[in-house]
């Protein structure tokens, strides 16, 4: 689980506004918080097979995501993937 202090730091981050919560990059930066967490946890569990499955579909999501933001605005896209260090 992330901690709300960690939440908020990444949602600052990457929020257009003030009060955005839902932006295509602000979705993509928390789930890849969440998927980094679940990560280790499932490094020390290896036989949590439930949150495995969560894991995995937090990475179908994020791609849709991604997918969805390439699609709408090629900037964007490349500069959250630079800011996350994720590769495409």
């Amino acid at each position: 689980m992330i901690l709300k202090e960690d939440k908020e730091k990444v949602m600052k981050k990457f929020q257009h506004h003030v009060t955005d919560t839902g932006s295509t990059e602000v979705q993509i930066a928390l789930l890849t918080e969440r998927i980094g967490y679940l990560t280790e946890h499932l490094n020390k569990n290896k036989k949590d097979f439930h949150s495995k499955d969560g894991l995995l579909k937090m990475v179908g999501k994020r791609k849709r995501l991604l997918n969805y933001l390439k699609e709408k605005d090629q900037n964007k896209y490349l500069k959250i993937l630079n800011d996350l260090d994720l590769r495409k």
